[in-house]
């Protein structure tokens, strides 16, 4: 339990009393900031000066140590319990952290300068109550999956052109050269917007001036029939992920969406109404389901308000990691798939309901592409008959190319045709 009469965040940091002479630590140990708890032995160092520092106390062989996590605001307390998490899960394995410890960055760190972003800046609310930065998600998932992994722990000091550059080349490696060019704009950006805060930093020093590798290039990627009958039966052995990636195939909407399709949100009738607040657009959209979506998504344990929930009872996250284990599932089953991203399911199911007969125009408002021109300003039709249709028909498809029947079985239409 903690000894401190203070409250485990920044500002019961700030308020902690600094002692007349030396150094005092004040434990938090089982505190619990965000859903993360503190554990035994975390606590925050005041000394006289004033200065504070985050640290953790644990015993070892019958030694007592103390590791300094780092500087309090450098660290924030939610960042500071995290890292103390992860080092009391070495000490109870047996490790000293205290060993082969790598020196001390001078000042903030990327992942620092990233986090600071994301919270000052891209997830801020503007006056109208929404986040400034469209598509917040996406830049933040970018930052944890892409970059923090690759130079998260490098000074921002220290930066230079060549972390960025082979960061870039081991994106475009890995997930296309659309994704790398992405992610150089989202760093770019936040890196911008912390050398308007700090004098010391020289932004041209970590900045790789080239032109976007993907200029001009729209991404064409869809999964083929074969693909497709390879990765389902994986996709239903894969868990809560499993069955999100089949829900995006079937709905034809974006990855953040389904990951947050709350139970509320679908109504008796089977439609899914999705708030203004997190669509693309920022208009409301609304989704019929077809038979086998509800199906889907009525086979999902009930453990939250998220239909595709963690066993915290959080929204799906986690994407990086959930789909590098698909795809090395899929090598096992049967071999490993050219590179394809969720969002190219996205476009697949789009493919699908052409090849179903589906109108061009119906199968934009079941993907809830804005509609251009007159048609878009005047036409206030739902069109939900249209898209239920629609999402049926991709239903039947997706269902026709995973289980195909034997190849002595006619389609009625065909057989009636020879009689």
């Amino acid at each position: 339990m903690s000894d401190s009469k203070a409250k485990l965040s920044e500002e019961g940091i700030k308020r902690l009393p600094v002692p007349e002479a030396g150094n005092k630590v004040f434990y938090f140990s089982g505190a619990t900031l965000q859903g993360a708890k503190a554990p035994r032995g975390f606590g925050v160092r005041v000394t006289a000066g004033g200065n504070r520092s985050f640290v953790l106390n644990y015993r070892l062989r019958g030694r007592e140590h103390r590791y300094t996590i780092g500087a309090w605001p450098d660290w924030s307390a939610l960042k500071a319990v995290r890292e103390a998490r992860s080092l009391r899960q070495r000490v109870d394995r047996g490790e000293n952290p205290l060993d082969n410890r790598q020196p001390e960055v001078k000042g903030k760190t990327v992942e620092d300068v990233l986090d600071d972003f994301m919270a000052r800046y891209a997830r801020a609310k503007g006056r109208d109550g929404q986040e400034k930065l469209r598509g917040a998600d996406a830049i933040e998932s970018a930052f944890n999956r892409l970059v923090k992994p690759r130079v998260g722990k490098v000074g921002v000091y220290d930066l230079t052109r060549r972390n960025v550059a082979e960061m870039l080349d081991k994106i475009e490696d890995a997930s296309g050269p659309v994704m790398a060019d992405r992610t150089r704009s989202y760093f770019r950006k936040a890196l911008g917007w912390y050398a308007e805060r700090d004098d010391k930093f020289n932004l041209g020093a970590a900045i790789v001036r080239v032109e976007p590798r993907s200029a001009g290039a729209a991404r064409t990627r869809i999964l083929s029939d074969d693909e497709l009958r390879i990765l389902w039966p994986v996709l239903g052995e894969s868990g809560t992920f499993g069955a999100l990636v089949k829900a995006l195939l079937l709905t034809g909407q974006r990855r953040n969406e389904v990951a947050g399709m709350a139970w509320a949100e679908i109504g008796k009738d089977g439609i899914w109404e999705i708030a203004a607040s997190r669509y693309k657009t920022k208009r409301p959209h609304a989704v019929p389901l077809s038979s086998a979506a509800l199906a889907l998504l009525e086979a999902q344990p009930k453990i939250g308000d998220y239909v595709f929930s963690s066993s915290a009872g959080t929204a799906f996250s986690g994407f990086g990691d959930a789909k590098a284990a698909l795809d090395e599932a899929v090598a096992k089953a049967a071999k490993p798939l050219p590179h394809w991203t969720l969002h190219d399911l996205r476009r697949t199911a789009k493919t699908l309901m052409a090849r179903a007969g589906v109108r061009p125009d119906i199968s934009e408002r079941v993907l809830g592409h804005v509609i251009a021109g007159v048609e878009g300003v005047y036409d206030r039709h739902s069109y939900a008959d249209e898209k239920r249709d629609a999402l049926e028909k991709l239903a039947d498809m997706v269902e026709r190319i995973v289980n195909p029947p034997p190849a002595n079985v006619l389609p009625l239409r065909r057989a009636s045709e020879g009689l």
